[in-house]
């Protein structure tokens, strides 16, 4: 790279041949210049990342990031859901990017690394093909003056899986901006299209209201079983104290009620031979069992004593 060429051993030390001079008569490095370039659609972590990774290769890295412009990407890889200029805009807002180079060309060249001093670039190791009809991986002529150095892919992220996720739910997208206001033909969606989804989201809404009805009816039987089974426990628990003062309060009961009518029968015999003895002394007629003996006895012997007074005369 002109005047400034650079060595970087594997261990990733940087070796510079030709420092510059600080004012001061000490030593400056030049950080290394490392190059990594892609599309970078719907700028995802997984971007970030790969990004992170190239500016960490050397303690001391400037970072320069090339994207290619819509023209070339729609041409070699197809449509982007960002144009250009969104593309570009978040690369640098990036914390790992120094730089960004727009207009980025598809397959790298001594000339593009000589321009921009480029020491290594950084991309995953497989192979990305040519679409331009170069050659089968874009990054065959990098790899083989090894200025090339690899960084790992994250797994689970993608541009092209977050597309799909979009595609996968593509009809709840759609009603959620008309919802916001968003036309139909601003989506453009069908008017045949439009009324049937809006069926199927109110179908869907529905379905949800019972689902959660059901639920909440269900929690309210399991709550009543809940508390029925508690209190089945407790009588279970309980049954034999329950039944015994039962028991003794019905054997107390009982025991009051056959005081109270043999109370009440004596009373009224009580009250019947008082009854009856009243009745008696008014009319003269009250008898003793005792003197009635004696008088028969004393009639027998006046009898007795009669006749014997008969026989003598």
């Amino acid at each position: 790279m002109g005047d400034q060429q650079q060595s970087v051993n594997g261990n990733g030390n940087n070796n510079n041949n030709n420092n510059k001079e600080s004012g001061g008569g000490g030593v400056e490095e030049r950080p290394v210049r490392v190059y990594a370039d892609g599309i970078y659609d719907l700028f995802h972590f997984g971007h970030a990342r790969a990004l992170e990774q190239a500016k960490k290769l050397f303690p001391n890295t400037y970072l320069l990031v090339g994207c290619c412009n819509d023209e070339l990407t729609h041409k070699y890889k197809g449509k982007t859901v960002m144009n250009e200029k969104e593309r570009y805009e978040s690369l640098r807002h990036c914390r790992w990017v120094d730089e960004v180079i727009p207009n980025a060309p598809w397959v790298l060249t001594m000339e593009f690394l000589d321009k921009h001093q480029i020491d290594y670039v950084a991309h995953d190791s497989l192979p990305y093909a040519d679409a331009s009809g170069a050659g089968k991986d874009v990054y065959e002529f990098v790899k083989s003056i090894g200025k090339f150095k690899e960084t790992k892919r994250t797994d689970g992220i993608s541009t092209s899986d977050i597309i799909m996720r979009i595609l996968k739910d593509y009809n709840q997208y759609v009603m959620r901006n008309l919802d916001r206001g968003y036309t139909r033909k601003d989506l453009g969606v069908s008017y045949v299209k439009e009324k049937r989804l809006r069926v199927n989201m109110g179908l869907k809404k529905l379905r949800e209201r019972v689902k959660k009805q059901q639920e909440k009816v269900g929690e309210k039987i399991q709550t009543v079983a809940k508390t029925a089974r508690i209190h089945r426990n407790e009588w279970v628990e309980n049954a034999d104290r329950l039944v015994a003062g039962f028991l003794e309060m019905f054997e107390e009961g009982c025991h009051k009620m056959g005081t109270a009518i043999k109370d009440r029968i004596q009373e009224r015999l009580r009250g019947q031979q008082l009854r009856g003895l009243i009745y008696d002394e008014e009319f003269d007629v009250f008898y003793d069992d005792s003197d009635e003996d004696e008088d028969e006895d004393d009639e027998e012997e006046e009898e007795k004593h009669y006749y014997d007074n008969e026989d003598k005369k």
